[in-house]
């Protein structure tokens, strides 16, 4: 799937090259964090599928933090930068951070997005900073990238057991959000005790909070809990 991490080829790369390139990614990471730190920026990695609702609610963060909101955001893709154009529309700073072939983003593309120019003006007046990870369930999940906390989107469209599917990203994070969930009722198939089942099976005790960014369930919830996060440091997410 990525010449990055070589995730396309598990036999030979997961032996060879997984423990020398997470050990640079994490060195960069860390120096990363101390630069979040030093700036007072509280820094989210939000993952989670294609489609999932990542750019969908950082627009609905804007609209519900209103002028109190001071946010920053770099969106990851394959190809193009519409998701960093709509967070822009949105009145986020935000600047796209194209892969090619990467199926995740590493601490060298957030480090070389925060020093850029085009970046860097607006991360010196922001309270948060949004890192929008490239759509997918595996890969993200084991690279640091300097994060006070992970945030994990998963919509009610997925049905109820990715938590099962992909536990590797749901033990590392430090919310879930159930999105979309203005649709629960059309899905009778899928109810929020059992996807919260699912989620307790891989991680117990780990929050499952649903939102929907179109008609703001949920909203004033998630706000609460990243005005909970300030000035926290990565493991102490969980508020």
């Amino acid at each position: 799937m990525c010449d990055v991490c070589g995730c396309g080829n598990p036999k030979r790369v997961t032996l060879k090259l997984e423990t020398p390139l997470l050990s640079r990614n994490d060195a960069e990471a860390a120096r990363l964090r101390t630069w979040f730190a030093e700036r007072g920026l509280t820094t989210l990695n939000v993952m989670g599928s294609p489609g999932a609702g990542k750019t969908a609610l950082l627009e609905a963060t804007a609209r519900a933090m209103g002028a109190r909101a001071r946010l920053a955001a770099v969106s990851g893709d394959l190809a193009t930068q519409n998701d960093a154009d709509r967070l822009q529309r949105a009145g986020i700073p935000s600047l796209s951070i194209t892969t090619g072939t990467g199926c995740h983003l590493d601490a060298r593309h957030v480090y070389d997005a925060v020093h850029s120019p085009a970046l860097a003006p607006a991360l010196a007046q922001a309270d948060w900073f949004f890192v929008e990870n490239v759509g997918n369930l595996v890969c993200p999940a084991v690279f640091d990238l300097g994060q006070a906390a992970n945030v994990v989107l998963r919509s009610v469209t997925e049905g109820v057991d990715k938590p099962e599917k992909y536990p590797v990203m749901f033990r590392h994070a430090d919310l879930v959000l159930l999105t979309k969930a203005d649709l629960l009722p059309h899905l009778p198939e899928v109810s929020v005790q059992q996807v919260q089942d699912s989620l307790s099976r891989v991680a117990p005790g780990l929050r499952l909070l649903p939102v929907s960014a179109r008609t703001g369930e949920g909203l004033e919830a998630w706000v609460a809990w990243l005005e909970g996060l300030r000035g926290r440091g990565r493991g102490e997410g969980r508020v």
